[in-house]
């Protein structure tokens, strides 16, 4: 273990772009989203500790976009839709008074990217998709402390972002990846065994795949513990969710895909443990919120008090732990075997996901055919060329195949249901 590549995420090393005695200027990107939004209170609630510069959205939610700009007084806002500026710009009009400047407006497809790259301490990614990738290499260039809670721009270009990050650069802001590295924290890399991730089972959980065959949008979306976007939900109830975060502890941990176990945890307690070498097992709990993980990335190596809430230890309370089902849920295998191929089978894997899952929003694709078609693009996709000569170019290109295959697949399936 000890001559393996250096660990993305470690706990026991800061990096520090911009030492200094104020708070610390924070970009947020995905600031209308849950980890956004979530930020911006944390933020709201800890001025002498962080300070917002500038704020990206989609632009799908101007009105809300103009009034966190308003609120946390920032220098920027991005917009990946070029055609709301004017919606934004009176948006903004409406909140600053006479006289008042209003921030300045980057808007596009490279928006998002341009505000990562801008001038502050953290940033924190937290856009939904692979189209997080570009932000995330961005800052990473650009020298600032990266909180990373879009998974998928480490899942897709793993090896890109590890040549780019600096030791201590990235703070997992996911709450699995949260708790392992706190619970990292207690010891050596040497003495680690394994790494336990926690899930919560989805709204599926003890359901067999015969079960699963009749479940509706709204049965997804129904998360018994967690609230969160419609993908992320839905990937958690297909357990994608699950096995994006194992391929995201390898990267970010370094530990070979037999020593990540996933075990399913109902009650959302236990965010995650680490088995270390003398028996020992550490885990990482508070009650389900986002707020501790977010908090963690913001302001790592301090705590922020008050961050989330905590358990009542004066009441009863039981926690559960169950041994994941594979057959009824063999999304967290297909991303092991993903991983292990490494190069664009991940980025395969993640783009005729988020394709799969849309068509069983619109009901072109019934639940089981989710994973059903991304394995067969994956399959189809066959064995990627090495991950160490991986270009942002071949993880477009591979996307862009993905997302057509599986398009195709799903048309085809949509046909076949029509006609019986």
């Amino acid at each position: 273990m000890t001559d393996a590549p250096a660990p993305l995420a470690d706990p026991h090393l800061v990096y520090d772009p911009v030492a200094g005695d104020g708070p610390k200027d924070v970009v947020i990107l995905g600031s209308t989203g849950s980890i956004g939004t979530q930020a911006i209170d944390l933020v709201l609630r800890n001025p002498d500790r962080f300070r917002v510069t500038a704020l990206s959205a989609n632009g799908g939610r101007v009105t809300l976009l103009a009034e966190q700009a308003h609120r946390l007084r920032v220098r920027t806002v991005a917009v990946a839709r070029e055609d709301v500026v004017p919606a934004l710009r009176e948006a903004l009009s409406a909140r600053y008074g006479a006289g008042e400047p209003l921030p300045e407006i980057l808007a596009g497809p490279d928006a998002a990217t341009q505000a990562a790259a801008s001038d502050c301490h953290t940033v924190l990614n937290g856009i939904t998709g692979s189209i997080g990738l570009a932000p995330t290499l961005a800052a990473l260039e650009a020298g600032r402390t990266l909180a990373l809670a879009n998974k998928e721009s480490l899942i897709v270009g793993g090896p890109l972002v590890k040549a780019l990050a600096k030791p201590g650069q990235i703070i997992p802001v996911d709450s699995e990846h949260a708790a392992l590295f706190q619970a990292l924290a207690a010891g050596t890399r040497a003495d680690v065994r394994k790494l336990v991730v926690t899930a919560s089972g989805g709204p599926f959980r003890g359901r067999t795949r015969q079960e699963l065959a009749a479940v509706t949008v709204e049965d997804a979306l129904a998360h018994p513990t967690w609230a969160m976007g419609p993908v992320i939900t839905i990937n958690s109830a297909t357990l994608v969710n699950k096995g994006l975060e194992v391929i995201e502890a390898h990267l970010l941990y370094d530990i070979p895909f037999d020593r990540i176990e996933v075990v399913v945890h109902p009650q959302s307690y236990v965010h995650s443990m680490v088995e270390f070498t003398d028996g020992s097992t550490l885990a990482q709990a508070t009650p389900p919120d986002m707020r501790g993980p977010i908090a963690i990335g913001l302001g790592w190596p301090e705590r922020v008090p008050d961050a989330a809430p905590v358990f009542d230890w004066s009441k009863a309370s039981t926690w559960e732990f169950f041994p994941l089902d594979d057959e009824a849920f063999p999304a967290v295998n297909l991303a092991r075997h993903v991983g292990e191929l490494a190069g664009t089978a991940p980025a395969v894997f993640n783009a005729a996901n988020e394709e799969c899952v849309e068509a069983f929003r619109t009901g072109a694709l019934p639940f089981l055919g989710i994973i059903d078609t991304v394995t067969r693009v994956v399959e189809e996709h066959g064995t990627p060329a090495a991950g160490t000569s991986l270009t942002v170019p071949d993880v477009l290109e591979a996307e862009t195949w993905a997302r057509a295959r599986a398009r195709e697949l799903t048309a085809r399936t949509a046909s076949a249901e029509a006609r019986a």
